[in-house]
């Protein structure tokens, strides 16, 4: 996953909202989830963890209506000792990044649980935010020089080293914590949760692979080769607006590179126009007027997918739909960029095309799917 911190100052010299600037940038609620608070990633290349763990958050308040603000850096601390152990067994030939996808916080979940907020902040290197340069540096090059074997076969320190620095950067790990007057392990906290991890699937759509069976979907925040349910661009859509409808939200990886994905003014769309070789105060001031958009097909799809203009750029949570005064259709995102940082709250309108174009994949509770779609998949 690229942290895309440049993309703080996207459309920046946009001074008002594009709401403001043209009537037919109003919109009006089809659905709108309750969710918690809007938060920060600071300096930190880990917008897989806060949009799922935004995505948990928000599936606790659906389940049993009660506000937890949960750990993020939790996930992160955890999934990075993971990574390290699959880097050298596969003698350094898997990603070794910040980077993620929703299905990593999952994997943590079933094996080591999770914690509060107020547990674990995972600052514990003399900062407010979540800075991580130095870690993320750090801990490649000690990696890197564990690869070398340069005693011609490991120690039995190494791991320990690993979790050394982790711990360093991160804290150490709690084994217990109360909540609300009561003591809970990590992974008795799953329980209290209501969460069970096997309740929630991973949906892309290319065509490169078969449509309606379960597939590894090859790109590098993969890193653990979990695999995903391929579907069509059409039935995708229709598994967001279902899953809207009834009340459940969608964790969304995605591409946010474009010059039409305008965060400050809190929109992204796929003009019909090309945008490609504009400045992004040029973009932004596209949205003082309305702009017809492309109908995207599964081919678009998958050229942008082959081509890399669509990566895994950025992990975001999807809680609501609405429409504009044209009546195309806008999906509610909430970034992890603060509450400050655009005029919109943290969040922003994808429009439909953007979604259909620039999804990579997203991640939903299994009941979320139709039915019929549901059978189709072979889901449960």
């Amino acid at each position: 996953m690229k942290l895309l911190i440049a993309l703080f100052a996207l459309c920046l010299t946009f001074g008002l909202t594009a709401q403001e600037n043209h009537k037919d940038y109003s919109f009006s609620k089809i659905y709108d989830l309750k969710t918690t608070p809007v938060k920060n990633q600071q300096s930190s290349g880990t917008c897989w963890s806060f949009a799922t763990v935004s995505f948990l958050e928000t599936e606790i308040l659906r389940t049993k209506n009660i506000e937890i603000d949960l750990s993020e850096m939790f996930f992160v601390r955890m999934a990075y000792f993971t990574k390290a152990e699959l880097y050298i067994r596969l003698h350094g030939n898997s990603n070794f990044s910040e980077g993620g996808q929703a299905h990593d916080v999952f994997n943590v979940l079933r094996k080591y649980g999770m914690v509060t907020e107020e547990t674990y902040k995972g600052l514990c290197y003399g900062e407010e935010q979540h800075v991580h340069s130095e870690l993320v540096d750090g801990l490649k090059g000690y990696i890197s020089g564990v690869n070398k074997k340069s005693n011609g076969k490991l120690s039995t320190a190494w791991t320990a080293a690993v979790n050394g620095i982790l711990d360093a950067y991160f804290c150490t790990v709690p084994k217990n914590f109360s909540y609300e007057g009561k003591t809970y392990k990590p992974t008795e906290f799953v329980g209290f949760s209501g969460i069970n991890p096997d309740d929630y699937i991973e949906i892309t759509s290319y065509s490169n692979e078969p449509f309606y069976k379960k597939i590894i979907l090859r790109i590098p925040d993969n890193w653990s080769g979990d695999q995903y349910y391929n579907v069509p661009a059409d039935d995708m859509m229709k598994i967001i607006e279902n899953a809207l409808k009834n009340g459940y939200s969608v964790c969304w990886d995605g591409d946010v590179s474009e010059r039409s994905f305008c965060f400050s003014a809190g929109i992204a769309i796929i003009p019909d126009d090309d945008w490609s070789d504009i400045s992004r105060a040029e973009a932004a001031k596209k949205f003082e007027s309305y702009n017809k958009e492309k109908a995207v097909t599964q081919e678009m799809r998958q050229l942008t997918f082959d081509n890399l203009t669509t990566t895994d750029d950025h992990l975001m949570h999807i809680t609501g739909m609405y429409k504009d005064a044209k009546g195309v259709f806008y999906y509610k995102t909430k970034n992890s960029w603060s509450a400050e940082s655009n005029s919109q709250g943290g969040y922003l309108m994808m429009s439909d095309s953007y979604v259909r174009l620039k999804t990579t994949a997203i991640l939903i509770h299994k009941k979320a799917v139709p039915e019929e779609l549901a059978k189709k998949i072979g889901v449960n």
